[in-house]
């Protein structure tokens, strides 16, 4: 009997290979960090720094907040999980005029992005305006607008096959793009 799969593709924050290793080596550097011996600047500054950047992952990791979600009203872009209300995004499909997945290097890593292109004189996203649009011109590998309009792809894990199948199910005219590696 086949499975009854919803044309709706959802993405949710939780644990990915970054993640974990990001969680792992903050523990080992906490638990390393309380030695006796070790010096207090140390744990000042590293205490704060891996305990709490260690937390701050689990956090993401557990919250299940939806993170990159296509449904038939159009596409939400998650918000970061420090202040994911405010920099959540819906993006109705009026308003979309393609689904793009594009990559950004940081030095030698490579990050994914999924995020759309928008029409003229669509309403501005969270964390629009000129000074985050001048500082994505210079750094980002794709247009201001369209890196505005994406969400990295960390904390969360993408499946390129169910997201074009999403797109082309609730809006079969939007084009998906992908831009390949840097």
């Amino acid at each position: 009997m086949a499975e009854n799969v919803s044309p709706i593709y959802q993405a949710q924050y939780g644990w990915d290979r970054r993640t974990t290793a990001v969680v792992a080596v903050s523990a080992l550097f906490t638990v390393c960090l309380l030695i006796p011996g070790m010096p207090l600047y140390a744990r000042i500054l590293g205490l704060p720094l891996f305990g709490g950047g260690g937390l701050f992952m689990v956090y993401v990791a557990m919250s299940g907040k939806v993170a990159f979600r296509v449904d038939e009203t159009g596409v939400l872009l998650g918000g970061s999980p420090a202040r994911y209300e405010a920099t959540t995004a819906h993006v109705p499909w009026g308003d979309i005029t393609g689904v793009v997945l594009w990559y950004q290097a940081a030095g030698r890593a490579t990050v994914p992005y999924a995020g759309v292109t928008r029409r003229e004189g669509a309403p501005a996203l969270p964390g629009d305006g000129p000074k985050s649009r001048a500082v994505l011109g210079h750094l980002a590998s794709v247009p201001a607008d369209v890196a505005i309009s994406s969400r990295a792809v960390t904390g969360w894990r993408l499946d390129n096959e169910r997201l074009i199948s999403a797109v082309n199910h609730f809006a079969p005219g939007i084009p998906v793009r992908e831009y390949p590696r840097p």
